[in-house]
């Protein structure tokens, strides 16, 4: 899959997934556009991107695309702290 394909399923792939769960009570629809790229990279047959959106909660997407399998694998994550340390 070249990667501009890719990064266009991501991006839909998110969008669908955030509205999907969403609380419903908030009554808020992303776009794709609303989805944006941190970051990305090709090696060979395989992707891998990790993305957000302009929603403020906190999630990241990491989409994994597996050339030789031809599959999408897609991880939600929630960003609890950022903690600075000394060393």
């Amino acid at each position: 899959m070249d990667n501009g394909k890719f990064i266009e399923k991501c991006k839909e792939l998110v969008a669908r997934y955030v509205n999907e769960n969403f609380n419903k009570t908030d009554n808020t629809i992303i776009a794709e556009d609303g989805v944006f790229v941190v970051w990305s990279c090709k090696t060979l047959q395989n992707n891998k991107a990790f993305l957000s959106t302009n929603v403020s909660d906190g999630m990241y997407y990491e989409l994994t695309y597996n050339g030789d399998k031809e599959e999408l694998y897609f991880d939600a994550y929630k960003k609890w702290e950022n903690i600075k340390h000394g060393i």
